[in-house]
């Protein structure tokens, strides 16, 4: 027999859109689709939007998920940004806060900021904790999804097996916040959901490569992120492609693609401190900074290219400063991507940058979080908890 849970995920897919039609989809009787409705609004997971048309007798009316009772907070961690949002049920954001802020500082004063900053977001819109269903937090690092703590990253010292789930907790002294979820990721893998969820949610595999400081990528398959078996899927940066190169790379090996291709190995072969300063160079029309990144995207595409022979994707987007180079970069991609790839492999590949620019991470981990909230198990959890 269905669960709540699970008569709201037919609502929230279109399945039925109203008490008649759950009853003749689901082969329930009258009493049990009216007691688990009753219970989804009074939750405030669904409400009565309106009638549908009738073949006769009263309109029957229109049940539709309601987004704006309940809210997500959300954290976008970067090697040098931080941005914080609050968003309704349905990942549209209601305010956000952005700040530079570099992630070696350590997760003390990070945390502390997400944690003032969530605060702050609570306080401008006038709204309370208990309204809150949901966090999420994206790092630049490899995290243990299920426990919320970093596994490894060479762009965070001092992070590494450091508890983020306890950090958040922190500022929710309410008892009866306690079973509130809190869902940390990588960031790249949350910004591949991110794109997926804004433009290219037609496609069943997307792939993601951030070009900043470093290099990452994030790997959605039918709406889901790819994480693989532990975690590290999308630790692209770190093939080695050149083991006598002079390079050393964060990892501590030489040759790794993020030492010849990243923004930090532009940036140093430019003479620049930072990927920020490679743009600007690039925006500015600079012939040897264009030349250095059109290489690098040339470096990057031939790992590329075997990522896309593996997973045939639909879609493979650049995100990060690099892709902020217009297509300079990106050329270099889709000439090594095209010329060592079989033809069909590529025939339906569209290689674009980032729709979302730099609120990809914060977009994808708010759908993470929301669909984590309203997925069937974790809703009948709730009713049950709240009963």
């Amino acid at each position: 027999m269905l669960t709540a849970g699970q008569v709201l995920q037919l609502i929230r897919e279109g399945s039925c859109r109203t008490r008649k039609e759950l009853i003749e989809f689901t082969g329930l009787s009258r009493s049990t689709i009216t007691e688990r409705v009753d219970r989804l609004i009074e939750a405030g997971y669904i409400h009565e939007s309106g009638v549908a048309s009738s073949g006769g007798g009263r309109p029957p009316s229109v049940l539709d998920v309601d987004s704006t009772r309940h809210l997500v907070l959300v954290a976008d961690l970067g090697a040098s940004h931080a941005r914080a949002a609050l968003t309704d049920l349905a990942a549209r954001p209601l305010a956000e806060e952005y700040t530079e802020m570099r992630i070696e500082l350590g997760p003390d004063r990070v945390m502390s900021w997400v944690r003032q900053a969530f605060q702050r977001l609570l306080d401008r819109t006038g709204r309370d904790k208990t309204q809150v269903r949901g966090i999420g937090l994206d790092l630049p690092g490899s995290v243990d999804h299920t426990s919320g703590r970093v596994i490894r990253s060479f762009l965070m010292p001092g992070w590494d097996d450091h508890p983020i789930k306890d950090a958040v907790r922190e500022m929710f002294d309410a008892p009866a916040l306690e079973a509130v979820p809190i869902l940390v990721e990588n960031d790249a893998k949350a910004m591949a959901l991110g794109e997926w969820w804004a433009r290219w949610r037609e496609t069943r595999s997307l792939l993601l490569v951030k070009v900043s400081t470093g290099i990452g990528a994030g790997i959605v398959l039918d709406g889901r992120i790819y994480r693989g078996v532990d975690e590290a899927a999308g630790n692209i940066g770190h093939v080695r492609l050149r083991e006598t190169d002079d390079r050393v790379c964060t990892c501590g090996s030489r040759g790794c693609v993020a030492s010849l291709a990243s923004g930090n190995a532009i940036a140093t072969d430019l003479g620049q401190e930072s990927s920020r300063d490679v743009v600007r160079l690039v925006q500015a029309g600079d012939p040897t900074a264009i030349a250095r990144v059109q290489e690098a995207g040339r470096t990057l595409g031939v790992v590329l290219a075997t990522a896309v022979s593996l997973l045939n994707p639909g879609v493979l987007v650049l995100a990060g400063d690099m892709a902020e180079t217009r297509e300079h970069y990106l050329t270099g991609i889709r000439e090594s991507v095209y010329r060592r790839s079989l033809p069909y492999t590529t025939r339906n590949l569209e290689i674009a940058t980032s729709a979302l620019g730099e609120r990809s991470g914060i977009v994808g981990t708010a759908v993470m979080v929301m669909e984590h909230v309203l997925a069937p198990e974790t809703v009948d959890a709730e009713l049950a908890r709240s009963a």
